[in-house]
């Protein structure tokens, strides 16, 4: 029979191992530099934003500080309706160097698609609506791209920082900490990461134009369904699984300032998080299946954790497991113990990945508390949003979920007779379902076929 001291032992290295090598990778690592001869300029950069908005000061914003860092082009994609006032605020910023494109209905991985055959230039940068860029982002993104194996390059996040701090923006800002943290650190150990994120994220265009890619991405497969959404998990899974590297670049200067939903709507966000998250890291593990052998540690790291990674009860389990293993120990050293695993618990292990907040922001240190409470209830809304995959509602955006019908369409059985029946490369879609209508036709990317890597 086991016995309790062998289940402390492994709950506790199972589960703080990979904290301590992530703190150590994540503390020792570097940015790729900015060359002093880069082969790659802005001018071989064309910005695609995806938006629904139909302007206001946040998108101008965001334009704005894009176009400062003198791509060769920048495209907004819109829907039809909003087609009008975007070119109203092309005109009045940049009328030379921003272009408007629109689809009929909303939905970003169509909206991407649009813009992707229009790209002239070796990189294409995929950004959102609510970022804002510093001066020299756009240096450091290029740079790993040095590397001809290199096929995509991110950024570190941080939330943009309103006067009045309230503990939902506080939640936001240790998300990307969180976010930063990881994807850092198992990059350094392994050049892996779960999620390139698509709120500012570079990639070689010749990469996206082919074929294969687009196939891909315009009939990826959930289950019985066709996903739309998490299109920034799809093209991260894409470029590890035909062998391109992906770089962060974790540097001040390449930090990319964003807002997240600042009240009860949070929640909402978070909810798409995690259902994005059991999709993607569940395809990964189980359907890919080569990051278990080609990124070990960020398997370990991040992929499994989506599964095993349940706070309240698997604290409950290491303070039970250890008192039960502790119960014949002398009294003032397990009281000493006892102490130390806790501090470890609460004073380390929950706030380590926060102490570069902290140290920008003591005052913050208010919301220590509802942050680590928070950190248990999140383990409900990972377990609702295991149990409600097949959605794909945002919930915290006016007008972002219009058109949500399209964002994953129920396909006809495999074994439904013909010409209904579904076929994984030839299957055309049938009269009955009727939301295929409204994604555009797909471009097979014939008019640029000459861009070098």
């Amino acid at each position: 029979m086991v016995s309790w001291l062998c289940i402390a032992i492994f709950a506790w290295c199972f589960r703080y191992l990979r904290l301590i090598v992530n703190c150590i990778s994540h503390w020792t690592f570097r940015p790729v530099p900015i060359p002093e001869n880069p082969t790659y300029t802005s001018q071989d950069v064309t910005i695609i934003l995806p938006t629904i908005s139909t302007g206001g000061e946040e998108l101008e914003r965001t334009i704005r500080t894009c176009l400062s860092s003198e791509p060769s082009e920048m495209i907004l994609v819109t829907i039809d309706a909003n087609v009008k006032a975007l070119n109203k605020i092309a005109n009045a910023i940049n009328a030379k160097k921003l272009r408007v494109l629109s689809i009929r209905e909303a939905n970003k991985r169509r909206q991407m698609c649009r813009a992707i055959p229009e790209v002239r230039t070796r990189i294409t940068v995929f950004v959102d609506d609510d970022v804002i860029w510093p001066p020299k982002v756009l240096q450091w993104m290029l740079a790993p791209f040095e590397d001809a194996k290199m096929g995509g390059v991110g950024t570190s996040q941080r939330l943009r920082r309103s006067p009045n701090m309230s503990i939902w923006s506080f939640l936001g800002a240790t998300y990307l900490e969180r976010r930063n943290f990881d994807c850092s650190a198992c990059l350094h150990v392994d050049g892996g990461l779960p999620c390139l994120s698509g709120r500012t994220v570079a990639y070689r265009s010749s990469i996206l134009q082919d074929d294969a890619f687009t196939h891909g991405f315009t009939n990826e497969e959930w289950r019985t369904c066709q996903l739309n959404a998490d299109d920034d998990n799809f093209i991260t899974r894409w470029m590890y699984s035909h062998d391109w590297k992906i770089a962060m670049q974790y540097h001040k200067e390449a930090e990319v300032q964003t807002t997240l939903e600042d009240g009860p709507k949070y929640l909402s966000q978070c909810l798409r998080w995690v259902r994005s998250n059991w999709r993607s890291n569940l395809t990964s593990m189980f359907v890919e299946r080569h990051y278990w052998w080609t990124q070990p540690w960020s398997t370990y790291s991040v992929l499994q954790t989506t599964i095993t990674a349940w706070a309240l009860p698997y604290d409950c389990l290491i303070l039970y497991s250890w008192y039960r293993a502790s119960q014949n120990w002398p009294s003032d050293y397990r009281q000493a113990f006892f102490i130390t695993l806790l501090s470890w618990i609460f004073l380390f292990s929950k706030t380590v990945k926060l102490w570069g907040h902290f140290t920008r922001y003591p005052a913050d240190i208010v919301f220590l508390p509802i942050y680590i409470s928070f950190g248990y209830l999140h383990g409900i809304i990972k377990a609702y949003g295991l149990f409600t995959l097949n959605a794909t509602t945002w919930g915290s955006r006016d007008g972002a979920d219009t058109d949500n019908r399209v964002r994953m369409i129920r396909l006809p059985r495999y074994d439904s007779p013909e010409p209904e029946g579904r076929k994984s490369d030839t299957f055309q879609f049938n009269e009955k379902h009727e939301w295929r209508d409204f994604l555009p036709a797909y471009d097979p990317h014939t008019r640029h076929t000459n861009l070098s890597i």
